[in-house]
This record gives C-alpha cells, structure tokens and sequence, in this order.
C-alpha cells in the first residue's frame, strides 16, 4: 500500500460540523482519504511519502459549476456591453470556432483552473457551428491531459434571430438534430461512478436562444439517461423582460412550467430573483451556480446569495466564461463571492468559511457529488488544495482561513485529484503550459482571422 501524509498543516475540512485543525494531518491511500485530525498522523508503511506542508492550508479541491472554455479564445472584447450586447458582438465570432480551438481553449483553461485550486470544472458548451468537427469529443480528449475530474455539459441552442430569439441562426441548431447529439454525447461519454472522471450533462443554453420544445424535451432526455440539467436562469433585467413578453411569467416560473426545477437541476447566475423564486428553488433542491466576476464585468447584479442559503439552495461559485471573466480563476472567486455578498447584505452577508463552502462542498452539490466530493472527510475521494500562507502577502493573518478568502490569491504547494499530483510547488505537472498557451495562441489567431474575413 502506498500512502501520501499531509503533516503539521492547518486542516478546513469543509465537513458538516465545519471542523478544523491548526496543526493537523490528512492520510492519502491510492484515491482516497483514509485519515484526518489533529497533530502527527503517526506510523504508516515504510513506504509513506510524508509530505511537510509548515505554513500551508489544505482545503477540498475547488469546484467550478459553471464555465465556457471555449471562451478563452476571445477574451478582451465588447468591454462595456450589458450580456445581450455583449453575445450580439460576440456570436458572429464564435461562429467560426472549430474542433481544433475547442481542444487548445479546454486544455488551457483547465490546467489554469488548475493552477488556482480547482479539482473538478464542469463546462457548458452550446456552440456548435456545422462541419466543426467533433466538438465534444475534442473538449473530453483535452481534458484527459490535464487531470482534473471534468462534467461537460452538451449544450444546445435552436432559438436563432429569425424565429425571435437573440443567436444568429448560424449557431443555431435543428431541435431534433441537438436532442440526438445531446443523447449520443451521454451514451459514449458520461461514467456514474463514484471515483468518476467524466460525467456528463444536459444543458440547453437559455431562454432567449432555446424554444420551449427542447428545454422540454431536453428535461425528459436527461431523465430518462440519469443525468444531471444545466442551463443559464434569471441573469439580467433584459432576460426577465424578454420572458415576460414571449412567456409572460418570470424566468424561474417558465423553468418550473418546463419541468426545468428539481435536485437533479443547478442553474448559472440567479441574480434577478423575487422571494416567491428563491423559496421555490429551496423547495425543490434546485442548485445555483453563483458567478459573482462574470455578473460583475456584465454589469448584471449581484446573486441573493444570503437568502439562496437561508432556503436551503445548493449554491456553488463559477468562474464562467473567459470572456466575460477574463483571469480565469476559480480561487479568487471565494473572495469575490464574499466581497459581493457584503455589497448586497452587509459585513454578515457571508462568513469567510461559508464563501470556503461555496467553493467547495456547494459545488459539490450542484453536480451530485456531495457524497465523493467537496470535504475532507474519511472515505471521501482525495481531492485535496494545498495552499501557501507563509509569505508576506497572507503573514499576519492568524486565521488560515480567512487568510486564504480574505488575503490575496494564494500559491498551491499541492493540488491533488483521486491522490494524483497535478500541481507541485505552483507548478502544473500534468503538461506543459507553454505548449498549451501556444496552441491556444495558434487558435485564437486562426480565429480572429475568420472573423475578419
């Protein structure tokens, strides 16, 4: 037997009675967490790799529930746009989008999320442009190389400009023809296990570029599979408006008339609620994914992230797409999760520890992994962040967690997926991030050049 030991390190388990540890332990063998607590962990085989982790905090791994990675080839533009200006200048772009830009986009945006504490990102991919390639498959063969536990979501849209909606119908799909892709896309890609690398969702894009019909039908199709539902809810003023008048209801009363609310459902966004809605989401278990940068950059509000967690909503934090979340990064999205928080409700909005959980166990939930996934407890997968709190940027701070939420973005000593090393030392040690940043040049050039033809 091979164990990893964690030692004379401050412990956030993240567990349901939010237990810590200043000075403690966490035992790692093969994929799974075998031991935690306070001080030396004791003898283990001869064999152990003890690791010496003075000065760092290990968390759970950092959940992502809501990204774009094909994004990351167009990041930068329409700066100052609301997000239907913001999809109007940008859908003609990505129109062009290809299997060979899909593949560099996911390869670096993962090993980047990596590099801030992530251990599983999901991905919500809706643009599929005809003689493109195999899109997700690109996007599952990138993700391989990284490491990190991967949810794709195959996305869908068919909603285009001509019959109301906001996309150009050069993105947009045949109903029929996304249900079949959507279905195809789970039969030869998503795996139920528990210790699962891939698992796959369903995911329609939004109600201003989805018909009723494959919201609908796309519901049924995931519960027939097993399989969780995703879609973007209730993000902006503009969105709420566009429903009134086509659905006239809000967006979360078309979801439920849809059947689109439930515990298998995490919806990205949830800024414009009434209090009829959030108590209608905690009712149902239906999960949030709080993107508190993108709505931010967008202009579009602030999520009532306090009264999303007094009804008992599942609420995890998303980075979302690189375009319109330029750094990327899921670590600093604890602090920004807090900060926005603070700016709706107040100093007592949001604790540092509840924005921890957020990050991790809350997101753990919106993708029906609370059992594996998203604590640091025995027989949970060792899905571990390791993170630096030594240096002059957090020395001072005495509260390791409020070091790491509060202070600025922390280096990774460890990031670890199912007991494997995926970041050492700052470094990613699953490919090479030159290469990678390369690639994703490569493509957003080829890119850009389309998009100017």
């Amino acid at each position: 037997m091979t164990f990893t030991i964690l030692q004379n390190v401050a412990v956030a388990t993240v567990d349901g009675a939010g237990t810590e540890y200043r000075d403690g332990h966490v035992v790692v063998d093969g994929d799974r967490i075998v031991a935690v607590g306070a001080g030396h962990a004791g003898r283990y085989h001869r064999s152990a790799q003890y690791i010496d982790a003075t000065g760092c905090l290990v968390t759970p791994g950092l959940v992502n529930t809501h990204h774009h990675l094909y994004q990351w080839a167009t990041r930068g533009l329409a700066q100052d746009q609301n997000l239907f200006g913001w999809l109007t200048a940008l859908y003609p772009v990505w129109a062009g989008i290809d299997a060979e830009l899909v593949s560099a986009t996911t390869g670096a945006g993962l090993a980047w999320l990596a590099l801030s504490g992530c251990t599983t990102s999901m991905d919500h991919h809706y643009v599929y442009p005809h003689d493109a390639g195999d899109l997700f498959a690109a996007q599952v063969e990138a993700a391989r190389g990284i490491g990190l536990r991967f949810h794709p979501t195959r996305g869908s849209m068919d909603l285009g400009a001509s019959s109301g909606g906001l996309p150009p119908d050069s993105v947009v799909e045949e109903t029929e023809a996304a249900l079949i892709a959507t279905e195809e896309a789970v039969n030869k890609w998503h795996d139920p296990a528990a210790e699962s690398m891939l698992r796959v969702a369903v995911a329609p894009c939004s109600p201003f570029s989805v018909t009723a019909t494959l919201m609908a039908e796309a519901a049924a199709l995931a519960r027939r599979k097993g399989v969780r539902l995703h879609t973007h809810l209730a993000e902006t003023v503009e969105e709420e408006a566009f429903c009134r008048e086509t659905q006239g209801c809000t967006p979360v009363e078309y979801a439920d008339r849809l059947g689109w609310l439930g515990d298998d459902v995490w919806l990205a966004h949830c800024v414009h609620l009434d209090d009829a809605a959030i108590a209608r989401l905690g009712a149902t278990g239906t999960g949030v994914a709080h993107c508190p940068s993108s709505n931010g950059r967008l202009g579009a509000g602030t999520a009532p992230v306090r009264q999303l967690l007094d009804a008992g909503v599942p609420v995890g934090l998303g980075v979302d797409g690189p375009a319109s979340q330029e750094s990327g990064q899921l670590g600093a999205e604890l602090r920004q999760a807090l900060l926005a928080a603070r700016v709706r409700g107040g100093p007592s909005a949001l604790t540092a520890r509840e924005a921890l959980a957020l990050g991790t166990i809350g997101g753990a939930r919106c993708l029906g992994r609370a059992a594996e996934l998203g604590s640091i407890e025995v027989g949970k997968l060792a899905d571990l962040a390791v993170w630096r709190l030594d240096g002059i940027g957090h020395v001072g701070i005495d509260d390791p967690v409020a070091a790491l939420v509060f202070g600025p973005p922390a280096s990774l000593e460890l990031l670890m997926v199912g007991g494997e090393t995926v970041v050492r030392h700052g470094e990613l040690r699953t490919a090479d991030t030159e290469q990678l940043a390369r690639g994703l040049r490569r493509a957003s050039r080829k890119l850009a050049r389309k998009a100017g033809a």
